[in-house]
């Protein structure tokens, strides 16, 4: 973790965290999550860090964001890789997917349930953005931050109507 730049953004869904590597991002952590014990939060974050965080705070702003900060993609690989960088590349803000059809983008029809579970393990939420993610004929599925987050997200990229609420 020394090799790692630590940032942290407040956000109207709660504290994000990011780490972010000499390669790009590496992790991010929804609120309600915390990076591992004993990593401390630098006040003022690393040019890398506060051009990522800038780009996190326009999105919770609700401005349509295709981020620019480089993705250390060596953190997964194989079948997670592909399915991760298949999702970051075709499914842009206000826009959504199915686990099926994602499963057909990386050659693998019929595996719908195993890009369920790479959606669970994503290391990289909100910029490789598995909230975009559906269950078949549009159901809401699961997502790491809890699915309220989720429609909560999806309410502010336009694709659902906005929650009652939502409790950080």
């Amino acid at each position: 973790m020394a090799d790692l730049d630590w940032g942290s953004l407040e956000t109207r869904l709660g504290r994000v965290y990011v780490a972010v590597g000499p390669a790009g991002l590496r992790q991010v952590w929804l609120p309600r999550s915390r990076p591992p014990a004993g990593v401390t939060v630098p006040d003022l974050p690393t040019e890398p860090v506060a051009a990522l965080l800038a780009e996190l705070a326009g999105y919770f702003d609700g401005t349509p964001t295709s981020y620019r900060s480089p993705v250390d993609w060596s953190v997964v690989s194989g079948f997670r890789a592909d399915v991760l960088k298949s999702l970051y590349e075709r499914v842009g803000w206000g826009q959504v997917t199915t686990y099926g059809e994602l499963a057909t983008a990386v050659g693998a029809p019929g595996a719908a349930r195993e890009v369920g579970e790479v959606m669970a393990s994503n290391p990289i939420p909100l910029v490789v953005p598995c909230h975009r993610v559906l269950a078949s004929r549009g159901a809401i599925g699961g997502f790491g931050g809890g699915v309220e987050m989720k429609r909560a997200l999806l309410a502010l990229e336009g694709v659902l109507p906005a929650p009652l609420e939502f409790d950080p």
